[in-house]
């Protein structure tokens, strides 16, 4: 009988359950991975709470992406990973809320010494920044705003000063999010639950908007309220998963902007991996501490209570990590 191991199922719209599934053989392409430390992002929330319902029930590990761990088998021809490597495993299905995931051999990156890895497990996240903003126009000496502080907008703040930015102005709901904002980057920050967020943008552009709005929230509020923000031919980059399928959209605020909005996700399956090993190496050479926004480390037993820290932002969340069993 082939050895158990317990995984996180998605089995239906907002219900999440433990089952116990067989563990993966290893096979030609892939690495077989412990999975050591998992952390939470916006995807995880769309696809407990909001993806279509017929996509429910998921397959067992869902819903889990963001995962480093250690090698415990290779298939005989692999010459690159051995037992015991530390590793980044990207999960483009979402399935490494398990015990052990099977990770496809493209998807796996070595990990450096000199960091916790529950720090490099942060280029994940910023990877996806990376991956993105080479959809964006040059920002160099432009207005940017971005709407929502969780780890992703923290990132955003962070890569578009890099790429030249001279405004970063950040946004969001709550000010324990907002406090790490100008640390990443931003230049000016905005509660937008206390203060008008359009004024806030007008008086810091002298009068101009955006030219650049990066929608990193996934609410239904927050994806609108680019519309606003955003100066006539400026751009809007669609981040944040949508926490709805079908919403009300101010389409007509879009069309008379006449701006560009593109969305983007697939950053786990970029050739080479490119974004995700520059994300890594920033971090690994101490470009910025990341151990400030890991808020949460919660074990493997009580992911549902993760899940719904997440969702709601609660008790002062910002990066949630996982705890796997030894």
């Amino acid at each position: 009988m082939a050895q158990q191991m317990k995984a996180v199922q998605v089995v239906a719209r907002g219900r999440a359950e433990f089952v116990n599934v067989p563990v993966p053989e290893v096979r030609p392409g892939h690495v077989l991975v412990k999975c050591h430390r998992l952390s939470l992002c916006g995807s995880d929330v769309q696809m407990l709470h909001f993806a279509p319902e017929s996509s429910y029930p998921f397959p067992p590990g869902t819903t889990g992406h963001e995962m480093v761990g250690y090698v415990v088998a290779v298939p005989n021809q692999e010459q690159e990973f051995k037992v015991g490597d530390r590793v980044l495993a990207l999960a483009p299905g979402h399935l490494a809320m398990s015990e052990f995931f099977l990770a496809e051999r493209q998807h796996v990156i070595a990990l450096p010494d000199g960091l916790p890895m529950e720090q490099l497990l942060q280029a994940q996240q910023y990877g996806t920044v990376i991956y993105a903003c080479q959809r964006l126009p040059s920002v160099i000496g432009k207005n940017v705003v971005v709407i929502g502080q969780g780890s992703a907008g923290l990132w955003f703040n962070f890569q578009l000063r890099r790429m030249g930015a001279s405004q970063v102005l950040a946004l969001d709901l709550e000010d324990f999010r907002l406090a790490h904002a100008e640390y990443f980057g931003a230049t000016a920050i905005c509660n937008n639950s206390q203060q008008e967020p359009i004024a806030f943008v007008a008086e810091q552009t002298n009068g101009q908007m955006a030219d650049l709005v990066v929608e990193a929230a996934g609410e239904v509020d927050s994806i609108n309220l680019a519309v606003d923000l955003v100066r006539k031919f400026g751009d809007i980059l669609y981040f944040g998963y949508p926490r709805a399928q079908r919403f009300e959209f101010n389409y007509d605020g879009l069309f008379h902007k006449c701006c560009r909005a593109t969305t983007i996700v697939g950053a786990a399956v970029e050739p080479n991996q490119t974004s995700t090993k520059l994300a890594l190496d920033v971090i690994a050479r101490g470009e910025i501490d990341v151990s400030r926004i890991i808020t949460h480390r919660l074990p493997f037993a009580d992911v549902n209570q993760a899940y719904e820290l997440h969702k709601n932002r609660a008790d002062g969340a910002v990066k949630i990590v996982i705890e796997m069993p030894e």
